[in-house]
């Protein structure tokens, strides 16, 4: 803690935008420098953060988003400029946005937009200052990558998701998965509605849509290390755990349409429903009957790369399309992986296309965790109120995931079934930071969400760990009544 504390009060003080900056970047330097030296700091805070979570046995999510949260506040309290401008997140494209298209000055756009008080002059002072373009350069470069991470990071998720596989996943995980979303959701909205009976209707829908959201690959991760990723408990939560997936999608495109829109009523429900429901529907069919047939003709071209540069090509478009549907652009990457997950290694020869992707994997995703740390505003939780709304919210988060492993049958380990559906990970952090953007979720309910998030994302390890045991690889410990498929 104190090696961070210097860390942000000396190093990044005088790498980010300090004396470094101050005396070449106004005349000479290349306006590149300061992005470069934003992402050295971001990428070592990450991989700092992944390896002693890694080293304590828990997710390296929850250590980059620890490296980005402590970096943010230490920065801000010990009165690092550029901490202090970077953790206003996406209220800095709105400053940029007002300042663009107005007479207003960036400064004067700053007090425009964000609430009055001694924070906002200190920040309208400080992007009126010399640096100010270069902290907003510095956040739109992050904020882009960050973006693309997300793409990349569902892609690959869809990649694992083999349509086939999820036929045979059975009706016990079905069950579990729709529980798993609308109990979450409901008892979310319930808190919300009893918390802050003024909020708008949006609002209650996006916390509850947040609470839906379960974390596949850190569950994966606990049943590999403890030797239980073949018993029948970890086939029901990973199969639940993809459908639940593909439901997350479809509330966040509604909850998203229906915050942006303002309308709240059956018919712009079971538009936005319908419309996220058609393009899944065709953009699998489509793909799964076109892209195969593309495929081919290019592999007899001798294209360089071929497999990288059309992979993720192809998640791009399909990114965009869903834009175009009026839908999250991660619902496009999503079906992209999921599309070519059923034929494209095997018809084009070399590594694997998700072997392809770590690299760049490794490389752009811990950047968007480490971003949404640095955005999380401790002293929002000073207060009463945000704290108490960030623990109901986590107890209901709880509550409603392990209530969903009672869709399993009796003969079955349900606790462990609830445990592993419970973390929010990395999706729930996805749908707080979407949710911020639209600005649905203000600064206090960010911050509770990144709280639920990480309880959450630290007890499920435990937990699964505490009702299953561990045990050697391939044993099976409960079996599946007659007639169910798996």
């Amino acid at each position: 803690m104190l090696v961070l504390a210097h860390f942000c009060h000396s190093a990044v003080g005088n790498l980010l935008f300090g004396t470094f900056l101050a005396d070449a970047g106004l005349s000479h330097a290349d306006p590149v420098v300061p992005i470069l030296i934003a992402s050295i700091f971001i990428t070592l805070g990450a991989a700092l953060g992944g390896f002693l979570m890694k080293w304590l046995k828990q997710p390296a999510v929850l250590g980059e988003l620890l490296v980005g949260l402590l970096a943010g506040n230490l920065g801000y309290y010990l009165g690092n400029p550029t901490l202090t401008v970077l953790r206003e997140g996406d209220n800095l494209s709105r400053i940029a946005s007002l300042a663009l298209t107005s007479s207003y000055s960036i400064g004067e756009a700053t007090l425009k937009i964000l609430p009055p008080g001694p924070h906002t002059d200190l920040l309208a002072q400080l992007l009126a200052g010399p640096q100010g373009q270069t902290y907003i350069t510095v956040y739109a470069f992050i904020d882009i990558i960050s973006r693309l991470a997300i793409l990349v990071l569902l892609f690959m998720v869809g990649l694992e998701i083999s349509l086939v596989e999820m036929q045979r996943v059975g009706k016990y995980a079905t069950y579990v998965a729709v529980l798993g979303i609308v109990l979450p959701m409901v008892l979310g909205m319930g808190v919300m509605r009893l918390l802050h009976p003024n909020n708008p209707l949006a609002v209650d829908l996006f916390v509850g849509g947040i609470l839906t959201a379960t974390s596949v690959g850190i569950t994966a991760r606990v049943l590999r290390d403890i030797g239980r990723e073949t018993t029948e408990e970890a086939r029901i939560i990973l199969g639940a755990a993809v459908i639940d997936d593909v439901l997350c999608l479809i509330v966040l495109a509604v909850v998203s349409g229906l915050a942006v829109t303002g309308a709240i009523s059956f018919a712009s429900i079971a538009i936005i429903t319908g419309k996220a429901a058609v393009f899944l529907v065709a953009s699998l069919g489509i793909g799964i009957w076109l892209t195969p047939k593309l495929v081919r003709h290019l592999a007899n071209f001798g294209v360089s790369n071929l497999k990288l540069l059309f992979g993720v090509s192809f998640a791009l478009l399909f990114a965009w399309l869903a834009n175009v549907a009026q839908l999250a652009t991660i619902v496009g990457a999503f079906a992209a992986g999921m599309v070519l997950n059923s034929f494209f290694d095997r018809e084009v020869e070399g590594a694997s296309l998700h072997e392809l992707l770590s690299p760049i994997e490794s490389l752009v995703v811990p950047l968007f965790f480490v971003w949404m740390g640095i955005q999380v505003k401790l002293e929002t939780m000073a207060s009463k109120d945000v704290l108490i709304a960030g623990l109901a919210l986590t107890i209901v988060a709880i509550v409603g995931k392990v209530a969903a492993g009672w869709g399993c049958p009796p003969t079955m380990n349900r606790l462990a079934v609830g445990f592993g559906m419970m973390p929010r990970g990395e999706v729930g952090l996805i749908f707080a930071g979407i949710g911020r953007g639209i600005g649905v979720v203000d600064e206090g309910l960010f911050s509770a969400i990144v709280l639920l998030v990480m309880i959450t994302t630290v007890l499920a390890p435990v937990l699964l760990r505490a009702t299953l045991g561990a045990g050697p690889r391939g044993t099976a410990s409960t079996e599946l009544p007659a007639g169910s498929h798996h």
